[in-house]
């Protein structure tokens, strides 16, 4: 059996384009794209114009619909006009239906029944000409007055809304300041809880080891007690033995004195 052929043919690219020829460009080529034909300076001026007339024609119509509202708001606002005009003249009727009424009563209170007639007559058309400048007056009083405590009704609720504010901001403090000092008195509580348990484990350490320390200490205090107690009883014998010694030469003092006097 012999080998199987596995070779191929090489072929030159660069030898087998030469071989077929120039190739024909199916697209533009970059000389059609630079040799196309472009516009003059005169059609290029044309175009611009038109675009400014589109431009134009839309601002026409934004002219024309800015028109046809505005004469829409004049006739709405005529008829607003024309109701307010309506509803003044009907307050106007009642305010004066309602002065006269307001005359009419002050008229019969001030009748008075003791004078006579004559007097009576004289003195209600007197009231009855000068009673209508002064109600005038008066209901402007009563109006200033009303205007007053309207604004001053006002200035309270803006007033004691500001401080229900400022109480509900203060309110709003303190919680997050208690829940913050909660905080903090829960983490040295936890911190003292550690500190006493190491302490606890650390103390039954020393104690285990105190035990052991306790009788070398206690020999101690009893050695140093007894040393104590000896060092007493040796000054005691010495101020006894100082005394004893002083009486003998007193007594040897004075028999040699007698034995003189003799």
């Amino acid at each position: 059996m012999g080998k199987r052929d596995n070779r191929v043919a090489y072929i030159n690219p660069i030898a087998a384009a030469r071989a077929r020829g120039p190739v024909q460009n199916s697209g533009p080529t970059i000389q059609d794209y630079l040799s196309r034909p472009r516009p003059t300076w005169e059609e290029l001026k044309e175009q611009l114009e038109k675009k400014k007339k589109g431009s134009r024609a839309l601002a026409d119509f934004e002219d024309k619909m800015n028109e046809k509202w505005r004469k829409e708001l004049a006739k709405n606002r005529e008829k607003m006009l024309s109701g307010n005009d309506k509803d003044k003249k009907t307050t106007d009727k009642e305010k004066e239906e309602k002065k006269e009424k307001k005359e009419k009563k002050k008229k019969e209170k001030k009748k008075p029944s003791r004078h006579s007639s004559s007097s009576s007559s004289s003195s209600s058309s007197d009231s009855s000409s000068s009673s209508p400048s002064e109600y005038e007056d008066e209901d402007e009083k009563k109006s200033v007055k009303k205007k007053r405590k309207r604004k001053k009704s006002a200035v309270r609720r803006a007033s004691d809304s500001s401080e229900e504010e400022s109480d509900a901001d203060s309110k709003k403090k303190k919680r997050i300041k208690e829940e913050g000092d909660k905080e903090k008195d829960d983490k040295i509580r936890s911190r003292k809880k550690k500190a006493e348990r190491s302490h606890k484990g650390s103390s039954s350490e020393s104690s285990v080891d105190s035990e052991g320390e306790e009788p070398e200490s206690k020999k101690k205090k009893r050695s140093s007690e007894e040393m104590e107690k000896i060092t007493d009883k040796s000054k005691k014998k010495r101020k006894k033995k100082h005394k004893k010694h002083g009486r003998k030469k007193k007594k040897k003092a004075a028999s040699q004195s007698d034995s003189e006097l003799d």
